[in-house]
């Protein structure tokens, strides 16, 4: 299987966010209140569940890239069944929680950064997911792309 350019690139532009979140220049202090911690915990454990459960629920049809599998099938039960792309809730969940545990204004541009990419990675993939999957645009209507509802 070829795997299209556009989806190299979303996958490098994801590595590379996820590699400079790693990495905290520790210049951009935020000094969050204590009590904010503890909602920053609650935030990491959340996001850290709805990936590993979206994961988990895909099994064999997990990718990095947005294209699917060659013989893949369209998942839309569990938290799917609510959430188009819960591994990107998720890891946005865990990655906003962390910034706020870590105190770093860079952490919390990184995730925006990484929302970003996300918004524009799920709608290339919702169009190729369309093209293959006949019930998506029905899911799609059913479903909130990042959360439920929305």
């Amino acid at each position: 299987m070829r795997i299209p350019i556009a989806d190299i690139v979303f996958v490098l532009l994801q590595f590379v966010l996820f590699v400079a979140f790693v990495f905290d220049v520790g210049s951009m202090r935020i000094y969050f209140p204590e009590w904010l911690f503890w909602i920053g915990v609650l935030l990491l454990i959340l996001g850290a569940l709805t990936t590993l459960i979206a994961v988990l629920q895909l099994n064999v049809h997990l990718s990095p890239f947005p294209s699917p599998l060659p013989g893949s099938k369209l998942i839309v039960t569990g938290v799917y069944k609510f959430i188009r792309h819960p591994i990107y809730t998720g890891i946005m969940i865990a990655f906003f929680g962390f910034a706020i545990i870590a105190d770093s204004g860079y952490k919390l541009l990184i995730t925006l950064l990484l929302i970003v990419l996300f918004y524009f990675k799920s709608k290339y993939e919702e169009r190729r997911l369309a093209a293959i999957f006949p019930g998506y645009l029905e899911y799609k209507r059913k479903s909130g792309r990042f959360f439920p509802g929305l």
